[in-house]
């Protein structure tokens, strides 16, 4: 297997920047909860062990056998949202069901599912490539399937993944060449869905209008992108430095999780920051490349969902954290702590990176 150099080494070097800023961002948290400042730290690298792994494993293993398993992989994935909707394994965090316990094991299906969809999408697409111009044949069943999807994410209730994979089908059907008339005419009748949806619920609304003016509610809805910006703007050009923020210290909601990017524009500054968005653009130009030099057209379509919903992942949490976004607790890739993230990402690394290399 030839690995792809320079997206292997922006991965790592991110995956090494979780470790420091993971026991950086909780060690506090970890210390008071658990009695151990080195709680957080160890999970985080055991889980960098068998995401490294998982990013072996997947890029010796041909991506052109993911076109016979697209039927297992959805139904799996079909089966893993019924679980967290109805099966008592799921476990409710924050107000939403989204966790589902095996034995010892916690994990979150909403990433494994999002890989199904998209190499389902490839598979369907690449079938179906010379009747993709018939809304019968393109369009209507990738949106029934994307349907289904959605009110399952409703279910627990989970907004947030319901519009990113509106996006990543949207996005995959455009890149097969599903004609751009159906698919504006997808996103003109999304738009009175999703605000009727927002309206609908009390909680999206309060998310909304804090977005628009955090400092109306600062003690509430306002509270984490106050805390947030503080944290930036503190931070500076140089950063307080490693381990010497301030917000973390039980101010800044999920300083480990969801909002880490925050703890690191407070303690590494303006300079780490752009570092690390340096690192994810290596990222997500070496998967845009692959996409792009892929002859094969399966292939082209896989490699193109998967760096788009990594992109889309990304961009979001730093627009939460930097307040251009509404908040949606979603996890900064290969940085924020947690094992089904990380794995999963990195899982879907080394698929690149065998598309990239051509295995067959």
């Amino acid at each position: 297997m030839v690995y792809d150099i320079q997206m292997l080494f922006a991965v790592l070097f991110l995956v090494g920047i979780s470790l420091v800023m993971v026991y950086s961002a909780s060690s506090a948290l970890a210390l008071k909860k658990y009695g151990s400042g080195y709680y957080y730290l160890k999970r985080q690298a055991l889980f960098s062990f068998f995401g490294i792994l998982a990013l072996i494993t997947f890029s010796n293993i041909s991506y052109r056998i993911y076109r016979f398993l697209a039927y297992p992989v959805l139904i799996i994935a079909f089966g893993l949202l019924l679980a967290v909707a109805f099966s008592s394994l799921a476990i409710s965090a924050g107000g939403s069901q989204r966790w589902l316990r095996l034995g010892p094991i916690c994990f979150q299906p909403g990433e494994v599912v999002r890989v199904g969809l998209i190499i389902f999408l490839a598979y369907s697409l690449n079938k179906k490539q010379d009747s993709l111009k018939r809304i019968s044949i393109g369009f209507i069943p990738h949106v029934i399937l994307l349907i289904f999807f959605i009110a399952l994410f409703m279910l627990q209730p989970d907004f947030g993944s319901a519009i990113i994979f509106g996006a990543i089908t949207w996005l995959m059907m455009f890149v097969a060449g599903v004609p751009l008339l159906h698919l504006t005419g997808a996103l003109l009748v999304s738009v009175p869905v999703a605000y009727f949806l927002i309206m609908s619920a009390d909680y999206r609304l309060k998310r909304l209008v804090s977005f628009l003016d955090p400092w109306k509610n600062p003690a509430a809805e306002g509270y984490q992108m106050i805390h947030s910006l503080m944290a930036f703007g503190t931070g500076g050009v140089w950063g307080t430095g490693f381990g010497k923020g301030y917000q973390k210290l039980f101010y800044l909601p999920e300083p480990h999780t969801d909002f880490i990017f925050a703890v690191i524009g407070e303690e590494l500054g303006f300079i780490g920051v752009l570092s690390i968005i340096g690192l994810y653009g290596i990222v997500l130009w070496r998967g845009t490349l692959i996409s792009l030099r892929c002859k094969e057209n399966f292939g082209i379509l896989l490699a193109a969902g998967l760096t788009f919903a990594l992109s889309l992942h990304i961009s979001i949490n730093m627009g939460v954290t930097l307040g251009l976004l509404p908040t949606k607790g979603l996890t900064l890739p290969f940085i924020s702590y947690g094992g089904t993230s990380l794995i999963i990402n990195m899982a879907c690394i080394g698929m690149l990176m065998n598309i990239g290399a051509g295995n067959g």
